[in-house]
């Protein structure tokens, strides 16, 4: 009766402590730049800091990241990419979808370099946008 009691215990803890794994990650910009390719397929050149603070979410349970902008983007999370290191940069990426299911990545670098500066790029087929982002409280 012990053992069972026991049993149903360890269930009942390991069902409680399962939804606190999921993460809920906020942050704030402080600006952002935008670099696209020209008619030509080649990348042209990063446009003006622009400074601008809006909220950027990352919800590890829904699998998506939220940027509000006035019009809200939503890129839902298809796979986590394995992190990785150098001596400069922390990265960690994301394969994503964009709402009209276009494929774009994703990813979140800290600056180690530059006072563990972090910036998240979203990168599409034709354009890379960075944003300077900051932990949000």
């Amino acid at each position: 009766m012990k053992k069972r009691y026991l049993y149903i215990v360890g269930i009942l803890l390991t069902m409680a402590i399962q939804p606190s794994f999921a993460q809920k990650y906020k942050f704030k910009t402080s600006g952002f730049s935008v670099l696209q390719k020209d008619q030509r397929g080649k990348w042209g050149n990063w446009s003006e800091l622009d400074l601008v603070a809006i909220s950027i979410h990352l919800d590890t349970d829904k699998n998506r990241f939220v940027v509000y902008l006035p019009l809200i983007q939503v890129y839902d999370i298809v796979a986590y990419q394995p992190s990785s290191e150098n001596d400069t940069d922390l990265v960690y990426s994301f394969s994503c979808k964009d709402a009209s299911s276009a494929l774009c990545t994703l990813s979140i670098i800290t600056r180690k370099k530059q006072d563990n500066r972090k910036q998240l790029y979203i990168t599409s087929e034709d354009k890379i946008i960075v944003y300077n982002i900051v932990n949000a409280m």
